[in-house]
């Protein structure tokens, strides 16, 4: 389902969230940016780089961080330096276009725990 005010990208991690979730794994959308308040203030959220989804899998609990792009995307410098940072600190990380990458990612070839 995609929502008429939701992006293509978001609606992919969201797919992406559930599909995670639904093999037992926590996942949360993780946002980066700035935004207004009603207001007129600024706020801003997150370091830029940070990856769209951050989580911990079942049952080892071994954390992970997912780059979401659309296909034909690719990431930027500051979000793969991101990525190698959390590899290097043990984690599974990676960027993604589908959400058959992202399960791929996480649980290996063939995306099932």
């Amino acid at each position: 389902v995609v929502y008429p005010l939701m992006n293509r990208e978001t609606a992919l991690q969201n797919r992406i969230i559930v599909a995670l979730c639904e093999r037992g794994c926590y996942a949360v959308n993780h946002t980066v940016g700035d935004f207004y308040t009603k207001y007129g203030g600024r706020i801003s959220v997150g370091v830029p780089g940070e990856s769209d989804i951050w989580g911990v899998r079942s049952p080892d609990g071994k954390a992970f961080f997912i780059e979401v792009k659309m296909p034909g995307e690719k990431p930027r410098k500051n979000q793969l330096d991101f990525l190698e940072a959390m590899k290097k600190h043990g984690a599974i990380a990676g960027w993604c276009t589908s959400v058959k990458d992202a399960l791929s990612i996480v649980f290996g070839e063939g995306g099932l725990p």
